[in-house]
C-alpha cells in the first residue's frame, strides 16, 4: 500500500486539530460531561472510524479495509482495559471531577505522540529485519501467558512507577488544583500543579500499554499508515469511554481473560508469518517454512467472536452468580514490568 505524503500530512493535520480543539474547548470551560455530550462525541468517533474503513474498502480493496477493522478494534479493546489503570490514576491523586475530562485530554494527545515513535520504529525494524516478527509474537504470547497467571491476583492501587517518583522529586510541587493550570504561584514561586502529575502518569501509563499494542496490530497490518489511524481512532474515543462505561467496567469480570486469549492468537500469527517468511539461518537451514498463515478475514472474525463472547460471559457471570470480589471485578492486568 503507497500512501502518498500528502495523505499523511493531512491525516496527522486532522487529527492534530480535532485534538488541539478538544483541549481548549475543555480548558476553557471544565466539566463532567453530560450523558449526550458523551455519546455524541463517542458516536461521532466511532461513525468516523467505520467511515474512513468503508472508504478505505472503496479505494483500496477488502484486504486493506479488514486489516484498519481488525486493528481498530483490538486497540479499542486494549484501550478499554487501560480506563482500569486510569481509573486509579484519577482516585489516586484526587482529581476533581470537572478536571478529570481536561487531564485525560491532554494524557491522551501525550501518548499519541508517543505512540507515534512506537509505530516509527516498528515500521523501520520490520522493514530491515524479518525475524522481528518472532519477537512480537513471542512477546505477546508471554504477555497473554502473563495474564493468565496473574489470576485474580491483580492489586486495586496505583503503585507509581520509578519515573513518576523521579519528576515529583525533581520539580518543587503544590499539594492544590488551580482549575486546567499545570503551573501555578505561590509566596513568589513558581509550582506544579497536581494536575501535572496526573497527566505525565496517564501518558507514560499508556505508552507502557503500547508495548503489546503495537506488536499486536503490526500482527494484523505491515501497513504503517493503518497502524496509525486505527490508534488514532481507538485513542480519540477513549475520554469518552472512560465516563461512559466506568460503572460497566467493573461488570467486564472476564475482560482481561478475553484479551489474554486475543493476544495469543495475534502472537501466534505473528509467529506463523515469521515461520513462513524466515531467513534466519539457524531455522530450517534458513529457507521459509511452509506453514499456514491465517488470512485477515479470519483473523478479523477471530477478535469479533473473542470479545463479543468475553463481554457476553461477563454480563451473564454479574447478572446471575454472585456479587464478585474486588479482584474479580479488576480481573488479570496487562503489565510491562516496573516502569523506568
Amino acid at each position: 500500500m503507497e500512501v502518498l505524503p500528502w495523505v499523511w500530512w493531512l491525516t496527522i493535520g486532522v487529527a492534530g486539530v480535532v485534538l488541539a480543539v478538544d483541549v481548549v474547548v475543555i480548558a476553557r470551560r471544565p466539566h463532567r460531561p453530560s450523558t449526550r455530550e458523551l455519546s455524541v462525541a463517542l458516536g461521532g468517533y466511532v461513525g468516523a472510524a467505520v467511515l474512513f474503513g468503508l472508504g478505505l474498502w472503496w479505494v483500496a480493496g477488502g484486504r486493506l479495509a479488514g486489516e484498519f477493522f481488525a486493528g481498530w478494534l483490538t486497540e479499542y479493546s486494549l484501550s478499554v482495559d487501560n480506563l482500569f489503570i486510569f481509573i486509579l490514576i484519577m482516585a489516586a491523586f484526587s482529581v476533581p471531577e470537572k478536571l478529570q475530562q481536561f487531564a485525560l485530554m491532554v494524557g491522551i494527545v501525550i501518548a499519541i505522540v508517543l505512540r507515534g515513535i512506537f509505530i516509527a520504529v516498528g515500521a523501520a525494524a520490520i522493514e530491515r529485519f524479518s525475524w522481528v516478527f518472532y519477537v512480537f509474537g513471542a512477546f505477546l504470547v508471554y504477555t497473554a501467558v502473563q495474564l493468565v497467571r496473574q489470576g485474580e491476583s491483580s492489586d486495586d492501587e496505583y503503585e507509581e512507577s520509578r519515573f513518576m517518583r523521579f519528576v515529583e522529586r525533581r520539580l518543587p510541587a503544590t499539594k492544590s488544583f488551580d482549575g486546567t493550570s499545570l503551573f501555578t504561584v505561590e509566596n513568589g514561586k513558581r509550582l506544579a500543579t497536581p494536575l501535572l502529575f496526573v497527566i505525565i502518569a496517564l501518558g507514560t501509563t499508556d505508552l507502557l500499554f503500547a508495548l503489546d499494542s503495537i506488536p499486536a496490530i503490526y500482527g494484523l497490518t505491515r501497513e504503517p499508515y493503518l497502524v496509525l489511524t486505527a490508534n488514532l481512532f481507538a485513542l480519540m474515543g477513549l475520554r469518552q469511554l472512560y465516563f461512559l462505561i466506568g460503572g460497566l467496567l467493573k461488570k467486564l469480570v472476564y475482560l482481561s481473560y478475553g484479551l489474554a486469549l486475543l493476544l495469543a492468537f495475534i502472537g501466534v500469527k505473528l509467529v506463523l508469518h515469521a515461520l513462513h517468511e524466515n531467513d534466519l539461518p539457524f531455522v530450517n537451514g534458513g529457507e521459509n517454512v511452509p506453514v499456514p498463515e491465517i488470512p485477515i478475514a479470519v483473523s478479523l472474525g477471530a477478535i469479533v467472536v473473542i470479545l463479543g463472547v468475553t463481554t457476553a460471559l461477563s454480563l451473564w457471570r454479574t447478572r446471575r452468580g454472585p456479587e464478585p470480589t474486588p479482584e474479580e471485578e479488576a480481573g488479570p492486568r496487562r503489565t510491562s514490568g516496573d516502569p523506568v
